[in-house]
């Protein structure tokens, strides 16, 4: 049309006159223009992808040639980016996992059952304490240590005993204190039959801690690694004793939170009531048991 001649002025129109009348864009005219004079065939928009053997072979060429050795499928395809190549992680660890490229890699050994599956709770007081440590603050020392034992039978708290310097002799004041209290006295094989469980801290692990409880003949009943429910009953209590005394109350040094921790431990067994003892509380069920006992010998 632009070239056709004007009747009057017997000129072509042109194309900016046709365009304008039309309404189109001269650009686009232009381009119409260069596509029929040079036509090319049409291509996807977008990146090139490539088939799955021609990125199998350019996964190949990294891997044979790398930097460090032993890089995962995340690191390939990082690397791929980098030389132009666009494709998903996705992809590239399919490729590498169907033909056997994938770094090895240790994976943990399946097992088919928990190792803690059973019950820690003991048939009769004095059979199995637990003992563990936990932390609150002083004004005056800042940041102590609470070590604590307990009974799985009765859960009556046996023995407390706070500290700054959490070391191995003063994990065992807490045992020290039951031995003394529900055996009658310190002795060589005082509390012989009695098992002790707590975790793998080195304070508990130590020689010290260890030749000690086996001179007052207890059995050392580590819990299984991983496995906090193995020593679940001294965990229980000192939910409890956060509950009901160190996050409610504020302390100037550790004398005072050592008088609030032994009346605290007086309060608790006289007084906390459990569902798994009935609804008793710790003292009841260690004097019922007591009752019990002879009869059924």
């Amino acid at each position: 049309m632009s070239w056709t001649v004007s009747p009057s002025t017997k000129q072509p129109y042109g194309v900016a006159r046709v365009a304008k009348v039309w309404n189109l864009a001269r650009s686009s005219f232009y381009a119409y223009l260069q596509r029929t004079r040079n036509p090319q065939p049409a291509l996807k928009r977008g990146p090139k992808v490539l088939a799955d053997n021609e990125l199998l072979t350019a996964i190949r060429q990294r891997i044979e040639d790398p930097i460090f050795t032993g890089e995962g499928h995340r690191k390939i395809w990082a690397r791929l980016r980098f030389a132009g190549i666009r494709t998903s992680k996705q992809r590239v660890l399919r490729l590498m996992r169907e033909n056997n490229l994938l770094s090895p890699s240790r994976r943990p050994e399946p097992q088919a059952t928990n190792p803690h599956e059973g019950t820690i709770i003991a048939s009769a007081p004095d059979r199995m304490w637990g003992t563990d440590a936990t932390g609150t603050m002083t004004a005056c020392e800042g940041s102590v240590t609470v070590f604590a034992a307990i009974d799985h039978c009765t859960a009556e708290c046996i023995g407390i005993h706070a500290v700054k310097k959490a070391t191995r002799f003063e994990a065992l004041e807490p045992i020290r204190q039951g031995v003394r209290e529900y055996f009658g006295g310190f002795a060589a094989n005082t509390a012989a039959g009695l098992q002790l469980r707590h975790d793998h801290g080195s304070v508990y692990m130590s020689d010290d801690f260890q030749n000690e409880i086996r001179f007052l003949g207890i059995e050392s009943s580590p819990a299984f690694v991983r496995q906090p429910e193995g020593n679940g009953c001294i965990e229980r209590f000192f939910r409890t004793l956060k509950e009901q005394l160190l996050w409610v109350r504020r302390f100037h040094d550790l004398d005072e939170l050592q008088s609030a921790l032994s009346e605290f431990r007086g309060r608790y067994n006289a007084s906390w009531i459990l569902g798994r003892l009935q609804y008793r509380t710790p003292s009841q069920a260690r004097q019922d048991f007591s009752v019990q006992l002879p009869i059924a010998a």
